[in-house]
């Protein structure tokens, strides 16, 4: 999981990526602490080709005022450089797997056709 620190990082990850989850939290969550590894866990397992990141708001509290983040954890799903879904306090990991099964698969294949 990259540490984005920097809109300019951020705007450039979810640009330049297929596919990318961003994950808000912040070192005192400890939902986010928990969450993260179980993130982690699925994209290394269940989609390799996700970019994954990881804002910090408590050191980086500016860059989330800016993308409208008041609260943890929040999580964009990007796919193509649009925005595709959000999740915020309240979600399941399985919530995060069925946003993200039938555009990641979408996005993976119009990829391996484009090269």
């Amino acid at each position: 999981m990259r540490v984005v620190d920097s809109e300019e990082a951020l705007a450039e990850l979810v640009g330049r990526s297929a596919a990318a989850l961003v994950l808000y939290g912040g070192e005192s969550c400890g939902v986010c602490q928990a969450v993260k590894p179980q993130l982690e866990r699925m994209v290394r397992d269940e989609y390799p080709a996700l970019v994954m990141a990881y804002v910090d708001c408590q050191a980086s509290a500016p860059l989330c005022a800016r993308r409208g983040i008041f609260t943890l954890p929040v999580i964009h799903l990007w796919f193509q450089g649009q925005r595709f879904a959000e999740f915020a306090r309240v979600f399941s990991i399985g919530d995060v797997r069925a946003a993200l099964e039938r555009p990641y698969a979408l996005a993976m294949q119009q990829d391996v056709t484009e090269q």
